[in-house]
């Protein structure tokens, strides 16, 4: 059978040396071979977060860092705001809701990014505000927030700067100690390119303060139990971790390391803007506003006259193409390219190629080669 190219906005394809590092033996997870495991994988994750503290890797996914970030630094009934553009602003606010915290909505509406004024607004409004979740990318509408900016303005309250990078963090700029970042979450599947079902967690001083305040209602993500264990010799963590999925994570940050963080982002973003150009040449409508475009996802409205299900059904079983589509009120509206992780333009110009006889196939008035030229003139 041939193989599906994943072209998702996670999971993503993950390379043979990432998925023979799965390979190697099992070892106990209480020895010095695992603590030295865990050692080099968090000191690596700290790198690319860019922060001078300790990074904790959690058996899971991203959701449970997200968790994790919510329960060890909110007490129930007291206040966060919650910044939501989409499904996944809209998750954090479901998960401070399920724990009993004050959740204050700041809509955003989906496909624009937030504005930092707003966020200072709304804090200047509201004392009580402990905390505020901000999403960096937006996979369900391609949107990338400003999450630089939104630091700045932070610097000037005690409230928490609590944030997503789970698709962002290694596609994107994500500096967490310049920023002024709190609390910063991440996943495994997506621009780090390794396999799903770990997440990774950091958190500042001022969120450990406010920790050792906070008696977390969840009791596998009690985050002074990961500190407690992962400061034992040798270093472990508290529950028993996916070891091959940490051999597969610390060897898919070393090829990050090898790349070069900085190499890495520019590759996204080059992916991001052949993308938008092609998908535009393609005469196809983007759905995020082009000025906050994502780095790592594109999202893009399906033409007229044209279902969900036969374009990316005809993508993926005639073409080999793998293509997401929309979530809550955009399913059946827009598709999404996801262009993160080891994507160049070998896989862009596979995609679009299957885009465009696709669209043709289906009927559509359009040139099915022009997706592939315009990938090709941004590559030249």
């Amino acid at each position: 059978m041939d193989e599906i190219l994943l072209m998702l906005p996670g999971p993503t394809s993950v390379s043979q040396r990432v998925l023979e590092a799965m390979s190697q033996p099992i070892v106990n997870h209480r020895s010095a071979l695992f603590g030295e495991l865990f050692t080099k994988t968090s000191s690596l994750m700290s790198k690319i977060f860019k922060t001078e503290h300790q990074s904790y890797i959690i058996t899971g996914s991203g959701t449970a860092a997200m968790e994790a970030g919510i329960v060890n630094t909110l007490k129930p009934n007291e206040k966060v705001l919650n910044v939501v553009g989409g499904k996944f602003g809209e998750r954090f606010m479901n998960i401070a809701k399920s724990h009993s915290i004050n959740t204050k909505e700041l809509e955003v509406e989906w496909g624009k990014a937030v504005d930092p004024k707003n966020i200072k607004e709304a804090l200047d409004e509201d004392e009580d505000i402990k905390a505020i979740t901000v999403v960096h990318n937006e996979t369900s509408t391609g949107v990338c927030a400003p999450i630089k900016e939104i630091g700045k303005v932070m610097k000037n309250y005690d409230a928490l700067y609590i944030v997503d990078t789970v698709s962002s963090l290694g596609g994107d700029y994500v500096d967490v100690d310049n920023y002024g970042i709190d609390v910063c979450v991440t996943g495994s599947q997506k621009c780090l390119a390794a396999p799903p079902g770990m997440a990774a967690i950091t958190l500042s001083d001022d969120a450990w303060e406010k920790s050792n305040d906070v008696t977390p209602n969840n009791y596998y993500l009690d985050m002074k139990e990961y500190r407690k264990s992962g400061n034992k010799n040798p270093p472990e963590t508290p529950y028993t971790p996916s070891i091959s999925l940490t051999y597969a994570l610390y060897e898919a940050l070393k090829v990050i390391e090898e790349e070069g963080l900085d190499n890495r982002i520019k590759r996204h973003h080059k992916a991001s803007k052949a993308s938008v150009e092609a998908v535009e040449a393609l005469g196809l409508e983007l759905f995020a506003d082009k000025e906050v475009s994502s780095a790592t996802v594109t999202a893009v409205k399906l033409p007229e006259g044209v279902t969900d299900k036969e374009f990316r059904g005809t993508t993926r079983d005639k073409y080999k193409v793998e293509l997401a589509g929309g979530q809550d009120h955009l399913k059946g509206n827009v598709f999404r390219i996801g262009h993160m992780g080891n994507v160049t333009y070998k896989e862009l110009a596979i995609t679009f190629s299957a885009i465009g006889m696709t669209l043709k196939g289906l009927g559509i008035d359009v040139d099915p080669g022009a997706g592939v030229r315009s990938i090709t003139e941004s590559y030249i």
